[in-house]
């Protein structure tokens, strides 16, 4: 893996990850937490989607922290 994709649709109200390419969804599945799983063929979970998804302040863009882990 190596980009993520992150989609804040602000009309929509969804935030969106994908964490491989999006043409290989195959099935979504709904969690109790309003959080949509897309998978692929093989049931891998390649992103999610937070429904009703709105910041909680007014500052302008998102902030994504990465954290790389080399190694146990």
């Amino acid at each position: 893996m190596d980009k993520i994709k992150v989609v804040h649709d602000m009309v929509g109200q969804t935030l969106t990850v994908w964490l491989d390419d999006p043409l290989l969804e195959h099935v979504c599945e709904e969690t109790n937490e309003e959080v949509i799983l897309m998978k692929d063929k093989a049931g891998r979970v390649i992103g999610f989607e937070k429904l009703h998804y709105t910041p909680t302040d007014t500052q302008k863009g998102l902030a994504v922290e990465t954290v790389v882990q080399t190694g146990p």
